[in-house]
Formats: C-alpha cells, structure tokens, sequence
C-alpha cells in the first residue's frame, strides 16, 4: 500500500504517503508551481515544503517534453528531489483563452506559444505525467464550471476518461489519481465517488470545488462523497488553501491539499497571521517596527518590519512581492506542520478553536 494511516481523532487523520522521492506525512499542502516554477520564489525559499504540483500540459508545450526526457524527468531538470504532482491541465484548459471545444475524444485547446489547435486526450495526459515522472499524476477530468447546465454530461465524460487513464498508465514508479466530479448535486456526487473508488486509484481527488460555491456547501459535499471512498486511501481536496478551509477541511478528513490562493494574494498584500490576515498595503502599517507575525521563524519576519514591506508594495518593488510570498508559505506550511501534531496528540479540537 502506498498509504497508511497513522492516528486518527475522529474523521481528522494523519498518515504517511509512499512515493519515489519518499515518505511525505499527511495532511500535508502543496504550493502551486504551475510551469515548474513557483512565482517569486526559489526553491531555497521552499524549505519547509514537501511537495509541489505543476501543470503537466503547460511543462509539455514549454519547455516541451524533449527537454524534459533530455534530463530524465522534471526532479532533475528544476533540481527538486522532494514530492511532485502533476495536475493533468483538465482545468487550466478550461479557460476562455484555451478552450477551443470539448468533445468525448478530449479537449481541443488553443496553444498559448503558436495558436495551433491541439487535442487532450485521456491517453496524451498520462503519456505526458509518464514522460515528466511527477511521483503523482492525476487522471483527466472534465471539470464543470459553477452552475454549469452541462453537469450530467461532464460527470459521465470524467467517469470514461478516468477508465481509460487507468488503461494506460505505464509508468509503475508513479501512483495515479482518480478525480470524482459532480457540482454541488448530492446525487452526482454519490454516483461519483462510487464509480471512481471502484477503479481502485492509489488515491482520490474531489475535483470541482472551491470554485464559487459557498463554503458550507462545499464541507457538506466533502462529507457525502467521503463516504463512498476507500477509508485507506488518500483523499485530496483541489484548491483549497486557506488556513480557515485547510483547518475545517482537515476535520471533514481530508488529507492532501493545493493552492495558488496563499501566494496569489500575497502578491495583493495580503499576509496570514493566526487570528486572521492584514493587508500590508494600508497606511497604518507606514511606521510599524513589529514584524508580520509575532514568533514567526520566517526568513522575512526575523529580518524585516511591516513598516519595509509596507514600502516595498507601495514602491511598486517586486521584491515586496517575493517577501510576502515566502511568509504566507511558511505560514500555510508551519500551520499544517502543527495539525499533524495536534492529531497526533489529540488537541486537534484547539487548533480549530483558535482559528475559529
């Protein structure tokens, strides 16, 4: 088994995750990396971070996949030896910019390098997450929009291309992924997780969430769709990333996380602290000696005031960006570290309390 669970505190767990770059503890969140490269952030800057994920399809068009074998996989060639996902690209292709049509074959999209149309079948995504050698890939879903009036349709299109992944994944130092779709219709979403827990993936992925749909909503789906998954293997919730939604997602028995969400609006200026976030931007901070966070060990807050960042974002410097980057990570990822704790000590309950 690549999973194994190693206490449990009611739904919330911890475990170990095998992979080829080794153990990694869940839960555990990964930063998003999309084209094998975090913004603003090097690797070094990644120190507390296990794992990563990255977009399969946009490695493939560039730097391309000669490149890619030319250095024997995407560890050697962004000289990172720790865990890596690949998202198959399902739901950057969804995108107006992308998205030329969608049929049963796969996606036709539109590359953003030539304008050439191209086609994303099931059988090309994991050829592609074959060919990058991430440590988990992820099967190719059709992913709804928000209120989609095509929902049936998707869901059933995701079911056959999750067979037909399955079918052809090859590369056997890789685990893979199954995704379960459904909006925020209960039944759909039963149907779902039944259909792909039954294709025994290494783990499963409730796609299609967190995507505009209130958040009580979405911890009620969580709930109905567990239900229908394997209690041993890993569950993980698509982009989710905010310390609130981690802690409460943690509770519902989720154990593996990705987000651009931390990093995206610290580039707005916005920093995480436990009883919630500041914006550094605002003139109350102009001449505050304090640094982000009180006790935190990141390189920005041992070194630098509020009142610096705050000049750093309203000088326009890039820097300011990298800065708050680096805090809001290692905030994410120390606050994951102290779940698994808690857990394990069964004070769990606390830690919700205090970000409540």
């Amino acid at each position: 088994m690549a999973f194994k669970i190693t206490s449990e505190q009611g739904k919330d767990r911890t475990g170990e995750l095998r992979t080829s770059h080794g153990l990694i503890e869940t839960p555990f969140f990964m930063p998003v990396a999309t084209k094998a490269a975090m913004k603003h952030l090097s690797n070094k800057e990644l120190d507390n971070t296990n794992a990563i994920i990255m977009n399969a399809l946009l490695i493939s068009l560039k730097p391309g996949l000669d490149v890619i074998k030319h250095f024997k996989g995407v560890h050697k060639f962004m000289n990172w030896n720790k865990v890596i996902f690949t998202d198959s690209g399902g739901f950057q292709v969804l995108s107006k910019f992308f998205l030329d049509k969608t049929s049963d074959d796969g996606f036709y999209f539109k590359s953003p390098h030539n304008g050439k149309i191209n086609l994303l079948t099931p059988e090309r995504a994991i050829k592609i997450q074959n060919i990058i050698g991430s440590d988990v890939a992820m099967c190719l879903d059709d992913v709804p929009h928000h209120n989609s009036d095509s929902i049936i349709e998707r869901v059933k299109r995701t079911h056959e291309w999750a067979e037909r992944c399955k079918k052809v994944h090859e590369n056997k130092k890789q685990l893979l992924f199954g995704i379960t779709q459904g909006s925020i219709d209960k039944y759909l979403r039963i149907k779902s997780a039944k259909f792909i827990n039954n294709l025994n993936f290494d783990g499963v992925a409730l796609g299609g969430l967190c995507i505009g749909e209130e958040k009580k909503i979405m911890y009620k789906i969580v709930d109905i769709s567990l239900k229908y998954l394997n209690v041993e293997k890993p569950r993980y919730l698509m982009g989710v990333g905010s310390p609130k939604d981690l802690i409460e997602c943690v509770s519902h028995g989720i154990d593996i996380f990705d987000s651009c969400f931390p990093t995206r609006v610290a580039r707005h200026g916005d920093l995480f602290l436990k009883e919630g976030k500041i914006n550094i931007k605002k003139g109350r901070y102009i001449k505050d000696n304090k640094p982000i966070e009180k006790n935190c060990k990141c390189y920005v807050c041992k070194n630098f005031s509020r009142a610096y960042l705050n000049h750093l974002f309203k000088s326009d410097i890039p820097l300011g960006y990298r800065y708050a980057s680096i805090h809001n990570i290692h905030f994410i990822q120390n606050l994951m570290n102290e779940i698994r704790k808690s857990i394990k000590k069964g004070y769990f309950n606390d830690i919700k309390k205090e970000y409540s």
